[in-house]
Formats: structure tokens, C-alpha cells, sequence
């Protein structure tokens, strides 16, 4: 049985996916559930001179939006979450998170692109699934 349920959103089709399974998860287990919202961050990969306020705000205004629409999401579907926003490398974001509320199963979603690279790995680091010590259910989204 999963007791915490660490749920992986970035507004992607794949993210919506995996929050619908992951929100029936929830549910049917009666399971506490948290909404990890992940952002690239474009303030760190933006040349000096291209940082500006208006950057930084509207880079915010993005991520609170992308993390408001998940948690409404789940509401409205009865389902109650924690919300937190991270921005940064997603298998960090969500290996940190995990560990953090000791989830028992980590749900995303993945887009098929060769190698599982979206989630469990950006580079030829340790992977996220050598980083967690939990289950992990992967939603991935048909192609079109």
C-alpha cells in the first residue's frame, strides 16, 4: 500500500498523464498526496546581459501558474495536495523531494525519445531510479 505519493508535474501532455494516474492512485488507496512542480530554470541558462527583472517575474509568474494549475487540478478531483515548487534538474528536484516527505511511490510522466533520458537521467549521472528507494510508476503519453 502507498501512504505518501510524491506527484510529478510539469504542464506537459506526459505530466497531465501522470497526474491523472497518479491522482486515481491516490484515491483508490486513500493516500496522502504532494505535487512536486518542476521548472527549468531560463534566469540560469540566460546570457548576463539578457537577465532582467521582467525575466525573473515572468519566469515566477510561469512556475506559481504551472503549480496552481496542478494542485486546482487535483481539487477538483477530490483530492487534497501539498504543493511545492522546485526548479532545476528534475531527477534531483524529485529525488530530494522523495526523500524529503518519504514518499512510497513516485509517479511521472515520460515521453519516449530513445533513452529514458527526461526523467532518469539528464547526463551520465546516477539515475533517478538508483537514487530513490521507492516505486515508481511512469505514465507515458501515446504519440500522436
Amino acid at each position: 500500500m502507498y501512504h505518501r505519493v510524491l506527484l510529478c508535474y510539469d504542464g506537459t501532455r506526459e505530466g497531465r498523464k501522470a497526474l491523472r494516474q497518479g491522482a486515481d492512485v491516490v484515491i483508490s488507496m486513500k493516500s496522502e498526496a504532494y505535487l512536486l512542480a518542476i521548472c527549468q530554470n531560463l534566469v540560469t541558462r540566460a546570457i548576463p546581459e539578457g537577465v532582467n527583472p521582467m525575466l525573473c517575474e515572468g519566469e515566477d509568474s510561469r512556475a506559481n501558474a504551472l503549480l496552481e494549475e496542478g494542485v486546482q487540478w487535483l481539487r477538483e478531483r477530490g483530492v487534497r495536495a501539498e504543493g511545492k515548487l522546485e526548479y532545476g534538474n528534475a531527477v534531483d528536484c524529485i529525488a530530494a523531494a522523495a526523500d524529503e516527505i518519504h514518499a512510497d511511490l513516485i509517479v511521472l510522466g515520460h515521453k519516449s525519445r530513445g533513452r529514458l533520458a527526461r526523467w532518469w537521467s539528464d547526463s551520465d549521472e546516477q539515475s533517478l531510479l538508483e537514487r530513490v528507494s521507492c516505486s515508481i510508476l511512469v505514465a507515458e503519453a501515446p504519440e500522436e
